[in-house]
């Protein structure tokens, strides 16, 4: 596996994928590393004098030590606000994960020392034809980090995402629990349980944040 890059995928959509792949992001620049950070699949894009351009994209563009073209970042750009695959398939586009890895060379050869690579929606995402994001996140050989959203669901979605992982033979680096409902009722009792169950490193608790800030993301994570 690729200890270049890694692989953000979550146990559903917004999550926190994109915030914790920033704090991803920034803790590695700590750390003293160039980064860059890639959404290459994106739907929900506004259109801008500049073309199609994803809020989510722009936040991990802007994050990033290395900067990169904005085709580098989100090759593959959709409007409608709807499943990848459905969005390419309106479009007429094939998403080619050929072209996915050229972005993730491209940001390497621009200087950048560790790649971020958030994926779309959940781990099991269609993509083109038969192929899924786990099928994406393989092709790539990066090892995967999970951002497990803490929400009633949480303890399920996450059991049987890593389960999935697992079984598709894909490096785990760890996963990260991120606190996206202020009201979740029993959360660290929740907490606890995935601690317990979930067969791989903790990476860091992410707290609720009215306001998400990627420094404050990156303190809370633990990338030794």
């Amino acid at each position: 596996m690729n200890r270049v890059g890694y692989f953000v995928t979550g146990t559903d959509t917004g999550i926190g994928k994109t915030w914790v792949s920033m704090g991803l992001a920034r803790g590695w620049h700590r750390a003293g590393y160039a980064t860059a950070a890639l959404k290459p699949i994106a739907s929900g894009c506004e259109t801008t004098p500049e073309g199609l351009r994803n809020e989510d994209a722009l936040l991990l563009q802007a994050s990033a030590s290395v900067a990169l073209p904005y085709d580098t970042v989100n090759p593959y750009r959709f409007e409608p606000p709807i499943a990848p695959h459905i969005a390419a398939r309106e479009a007429g586009v094939t998403i080619a994960f050929d072209r996915v890895r050229r972005a993730v060379d491209e940001a390497r050869a621009a200087g950048a020392e560790r790649v971020v690579v958030e994926g779309v929606g959940g781990w099991q995402v269609p993509l083109a034809g038969q192929a899924t994001v786990a099928d994406l996140a393989a092709f790539l050989e990066l090892p995967v980090v999970l951002v497990v959203g803490l929400r009633l669901g949480c303890l399920n979605h996450a059991l049987l995402t890593l389960e999935s992982i697992h079984r598709r033979g894909v490096e785990v680096l760890g996963w990260v629990a991120n606190a996206v409902d202020p009201d979740f009722d029993r959360a660290e009792a929740n907490l606890a349980t995935l601690k317990e169950r979930l067969d791989a490193p903790l990476l860091g608790v992410v707290p609720w944040l009215a306001h998400p800030d990627a420094d404050r993301i990156a303190q809370a994570l633990d990338l030794t």
